[in-house]
C-alpha cells in the first residue's frame, strides 16, 4: 500500500547563497545528477510546470505529480551566514507505493550522501562545468558483502578514514590518487583535483553497488569514462 514519507535536513555548506542557488539549480551535474530543467542563460525562471518556488538565491520547490495521489515535492531554503557559509534547509517528501521502510532507509541515507556532495562541490569545484557519469556493477556486486570487496580495491583498509588518501589503479585512467571525503558502510566519497568519484552500496537496498562521479576535466569524454568505470567494477566483481 502506498504511503508517504518526509525528509528533512539541515546542513552547513561552506559557501555563498548565490554560489549554492546556482548548484541547486543550474549546477547539480556538479554533485547530484544532471537535472531535466533548462535553466534560461539569464537566470530567470524555467518554463516548466515542475517549479512550485523559484526565489532566488534562498527558496527552490520541484513539485510533480502522478496518478493515484503519487507525488515527489523537493524544497531547499538557502540562508546566509557569516564566513561565506549558509545553511541549508532540505525537504523531500513524496509517496513510495512498496517496501516503505526499506525505500525510506534507503532514500535517507541517499539524502546525507547528497548534500555533503553538494558542500564539497561548492567548496572545491563552484561553477565548473561537470560530464557526469555512471555505471552500474555486475550481478555479483548485489551480495551483502560487495562494500567490502569494493573498499579492498580502492586501498580502502580497516583504519582509513576521512581525510586519508588511497591510491588505486582504473585501466584506461592510470592510477588514481584520492582523499576520502566520505567513508561509511553504504557509500565511499572520493576527490581527486579534478574530480568527485561516487560509489554506492545500493546492494544494501535491493540493487547493485555502483558509481556515479562528477569529472571537472575539460574535454572529458564522457561514454568513454562510463565504460571505463563499468570495466573496473566488472573486473572487481569477476
Amino acid at each position: 500500500m502506498s504511503k508517504k514519507f518526509e525528509i528533512r535536513r539541515e546542513v552547513v555548506v561552506p559557501g555563498t547563497q548565490e554560489q549554492i542557488w546556482a548548484a541547486i539549480s543550474a549546477e547539480t551535474a556538479g554533485w547530484m545528477f544532471p537535472s531535466p530543467l533548462e535553466i534560461p542563460a539569464d537566470g530567470s525562471r524555467p518554463d516548466s510546470p515542475v517549479i512550485a518556488t523559484w526565489e532566488p538565491p534562498t527558496e527552490l520547490g520541484i513539485h510533480m505529480d502522478g496518478p493515484d495521489g503519487w507525488f515527489n515535492h523537493l524544497e531547499y531554503l538557502v540562508e546566509a551566514r557569516d564566513n561565506s557559509t549558509a545553511v541549508v534547509r532540505y525537504v523531500h517528501a513524496g509517496v513510495f507505493a512498496d517496501d516503505w521502510d526499506n525505500q525510506y532507509d534507503g532514500a535517507s541515507k541517499h539524502t546525507d550522501f547528497y548534500l555533503h556532495s553538494l558542500g564539497q562541490y561548492v567548496r572545491y569545484f563552484a561553477g565548473q562545468s561537470a560530464t557526469y557519469v555512471s555505471a552500474e556493477g555486475p550481478e555479483a556486486s548485489g551480495t551483502p558483502a560487495a562494500m567490502a570487496t569494493l573498499r579492498s580495491a580502492l586501498g580502502i583498509g580497516s583504519d582509513t578514514a576521512v581525510d586519508d588518501t588511497v591510491t588505486f589503479d582504473v585501466p584506461g585512467f592510470g592510477t588514481i590518487t584520492a582523499v576520502v571525503d566520505y567513508l561509511n558502510d553504504w557509500f565511499v566519497g572520493l576527490r581527486t583535483d579534478d574530480a568527485l568519484l561516487r560509489f554506492y552500496g545500493r546492494n544494501a537496498f535491493g540493487g547493485n553497488v555502483d558509481v556515479a562521479h562528477h569529472l571537472f576535466a575539460a574535454g572529458t569524454d564522457g561514454e568513454a569514462a562510463s565504460a571505463g568505470w563499468k570495466g573496473w567494477l566488472d573486473g572487481v566483481y569477476a
